[in-house]
């Protein structure tokens, strides 16, 4: 249960509807999920927030299903389950297979194993790659 009232959109003032409508025109969806129905409790952050996402999520060096596939697996080390499930569906919808989610959960449960092994040990870093991960 949240531990937010969340606005909906016809309860909404007119600063939120603009951001929900920026959204659902963005998403090419007619509705508004919780995540942002919680944050319209202030608008300034919904704002912000979808602003930010919007940018972050375009098309760029990386192509939206990639971004999504990052979404998942860090949503996953981070143990956010809404964030798991709102953009693993998102992920299906730019052409995610089973067999996709199924690698990127490995590499994520590898990275964690790997990482807390290097943290346990303090294993220090090697020169090659402190220049940037070069190793011309």
């Amino acid at each position: 249960m949240a531990t937010v009232r969340l606005v909906e959109y016809e309860d909404a003032g007119p600063e939120v509807r603009a951001v929900y409508d920026d959204i659902m025109a963005t998403r090419q969806s007619d509705w508004i999920n919780n995540f942002w129905k919680a944050l319209a409790v202030d608008p300034a952050l919904l704002r912000r927030t979808w602003e930010s996402v919007k940018q972050v999520m375009a098309p760029g060096a990386l192509d939206p299903l990639t971004k999504e596939m990052i979404y998942v697996a860090v949503s996953a080390t981070n143990g956010c389950g809404y964030c798991i499930n709102s953009h693993t569906a998102a992920a299906r919808a730019k052409g995610m297979t089973d067999a996709m989610l199924a690698e990127v959960m490995a590499v994520v449960g590898m990275a964690n194993e790997t990482n807390r092994l290097v943290q346990g040990f303090q294993v220090e870093l090697d020169p090659a790659f402190a220049e940037g991960g070069r190793r011309d």
